[in-house]
């Protein structure tokens, strides 16, 4: 698979094909960056006038945003953001945590050094990205950066299933932007994380990886108090 750093936070394995999934990639990314903030109304016509497109496209492309939790349709009131949920966050936290720490356990007996090399890139842009003060492009290389660690295992069902457990997740990290830190903090972890499988250390690369994605529901959980009107 190849990788660029313009890639959604939700990673997008094939160009869209269709009218209905180019609105629905172009909505789930607005959403993902909360262009369209939790709770906010949709007005369906401007968005059909905004693409250029008939409400039939759209109505398809909003069903496809229900199934991911993005979008919720009220009866006689209209079509909404969906609110973000503490339980759903948790739940997507534990299944992507299982699955990246099952991931790198085995990657770090099996990785190769063009793995390593595309790690190592990606690495580097974060560090340029931090220093321009490009938080959207830090976010991008950070999700490309965890996709690596579980497309290099060579089990394609993996990153669909953390993907989707993820998505929710991917919108609320967008509200810990402003911490003052946590970027650079964040890309230190990858650093140990790195260090971790090309010293072929598996233990090590799961207690790196545990520590780095449990630290950041340590950051999101206050979040409900902070911002409660964009939670359920």
């Amino acid at each position: 698979m190849q990788y660029s750093i313009d890639q959604n936070l939700t990673r997008i394995n094939a160009a869209p094909t269709s009218l209905k999934q180019k609105v629905y990639f172009n909505l789930q990314k607005s959403i993902i960056e909360l262009e369209y903030k939790p709770g906010e109304l949709l007005k369906k016509q401007e968005l059909c006038k905004e693409f250029g497109i008939s409400r039939t496209p759209l109505s398809e492309a909003i069903a496809l945003l229900m199934q991911d939790g993005l979008v919720e349709v009220v009866p006689q009131a209209g079509t909404y953001v969906a609110r973000l949920s503490m339980d759903d966050l948790h739940e997507g936290a534990f299944i992507r945590e299982a699955l990246e720490i099952a991931a790198i356990k085995l990657l770090a007996g099996i990785i190769t050094e063009p793995q390593l090399v595309k790690l190592r890139r990606n690495l580097r842009l974060q560090r340029v990205f931090i220093d321009d003060e490009d938080f959207q492009g830090f976010y991008a290389l950070d999700a490309q950066f965890h996709a690596m660690l579980l497309d290099f295992t060579g089990f394609d069902k993996l990153s669909r299933v953390a993907d989707s457990a993820w998505i929710n997740v991917n919108r609320v990290r967008r509200l810990l932007m402003p911490i003052a830190g946590r970027v650079e903090e964040t890309y230190q972890e990858h650093v140990e994380i790195y260090g971790t499988l090309e010293r072929g250390e598996p233990t090590k690369a799961s207690n790196a990886l545990e520590k780095h994605l449990r630290k950041l529901m340590t950051y999101i959980s206050p979040l409900e108090k902070s911002h409660p009107e964009y939670f359920t």
